[in-house]
């Protein structure tokens, strides 16, 4: 069954998460290091999206906490552009305001060492989109293609 996929999308780091086979919940999948080539980032999430049988894409839209939209936002908004440009399904631009300080808070409520967090740190603050998003529409509405 088709799944839905968040990005979080930084300047080094990709974080990725999938929804269960019922969109209902947001697991971490993996992190992908960024290279020096835009196309080469796109490519390698368009791969990746491909594997997880990805119905739409939620990306992390990281707004400032007046809800503007900075220079890292318009980098994301960009990204996810091109994305959509390459893809057969929805990209949907996602508020993830605090999402890393909530899963940086949940890793160590896991006791998860400072070392470990670092590494899963993006696919967490991804799941943390995901599920913000699965909990924010209703089954029926999780493939439309509107944008939220």
């Amino acid at each position: 069954m088709p799944r839905i996929v968040a990005l979080d999308v930084g300047d080094a780091t990709i974080g990725v998460a999938a929804s269960d086979e019922l969109n209902i919940t947001a697991n971490p999948v993996t992190t992908i290091r960024r290279s020096n080539s835009v196309k080469a980032d796109l490519r390698a999430v368009e791969e990746l999206l491909r594997e997880l049988d990805a119905c739409k894409v939620v990306v992390g839209n990281p707004l400032d906490l007046a809800g503007e939209e900075g220079i890292q936002a318009l980098k994301v908004k960009e990204f996810a552009g091109r994305l959509t440009k390459r893809l057969r399904i929805p990209v949907v631009m996602w508020d993830e305001s605090l999402s890393t300080a909530e899963a940086e808070s949940t890793l160590i409520e896991m006791d998860i060492s400072r070392g470990k967090r670092r590494k899963i740190i993006d696919q967490m603050a991804a799941a943390v989109i995901l599920q913000s998003y699965l909990e924010s529409t209703t089954p029926d509405t999780r493939h439309e293609t509107q944008d939220a």
